[in-house]
């Protein structure tokens, strides 16, 4: 488990009369083992605000620590191992690749990893059963549902044993079934551990979160 804790952090892009500011002074902690949502209006910062947490976009002010590591204070090249290590990402619109099986786009965070093939093989396979998608490893994701797109995309994300899931809009493109699917499937894995940011528009999604942070305009006004 990780715990993720934010101070000050500032985003700002352009310069002079022309500056726009997507985030301004946000702070926060976020507990290891914590399932936290990030909401607001659109536009209003929580994208950019995740893609600092991935360690993605460096911000312009502020510190993001994850346990004692300062993220921003790292190397690029550690910073990368930083996000293969410690952070699995989740997105609305899956990016998998579309001539890979189920299984070989599952595999792909672990291409960089020293481990033997047999055994990122094991891995992915293990991770797949644990979506729900056992069996159906040689499916191009062309073959497969929205609803099992996004359980091979969990399966990538978690495939490494990551302390930190961030997900964006994980179930903007599902039914209301598969979004509550999907969501207990998260509740199971933060149950075992994993510390969970999601950003979310859906109150549906929000109820199953420990806690809600709401941006806006770029600021983080207040916890509830």
């Amino acid at each position: 488990m990780s715990s993720i804790t934010a101070r000050q952090l500032g985003k700002s892009y352009g310069r002079g009369a022309g500056t726009v500011h997507a985030l301004s002074d946000v702070s926060f902690t976020i507990n290891s083992g914590e399932f936290v949502g990030i909401m607001g209006e659109s536009g209003a910062g929580k994208s950019t605000l995740l893609s600092i947490l991935g360690a993605m976009n460096t911000p312009s002010t502020g510190t993001l620590k994850v346990d004692d590591i300062d993220v921003y204070d790292l190397r690029s090249e550690q910073r990368a191992d930083f996000r293969r290590e410690f952070l699995g990402f989740v997105f609305q619109s899956f990016y998998l690749i579309p001539y890979l099986t189920l299984l070989e786009n599952v595999m792909l965070p672990l291409a960089a990893v020293r481990m033997a093939a047999s055994e990122k093989r094991h891995r992915a396979l293990a991770a797949l059963e644990r979506v729900g998608l056992g069996g159906k490893e040689a499916r191009l994701p062309g073959e497969a549902s929205g609803g099992e797109k996004e359980r091979c995309a969990i399966a990538r994300a978690i495939v490494n044993a990551p302390p930190v899931l961030l997900a964006d809009e994980p179930t903007g493109n599902l039914d209301t079934r598969t979004t509550d699917a999907v969501m207990d499937l998260f509740a199971d894995l933060n149950g075992e551990g994993m510390t969970i940011v999601m950003v979310t528009h859906s109150h549906r999604c929000a109820a199953h979160v420990h806690r809600v942070l709401t941006v806006s305009d770029g600021r983080m006004p207040e916890e509830r």
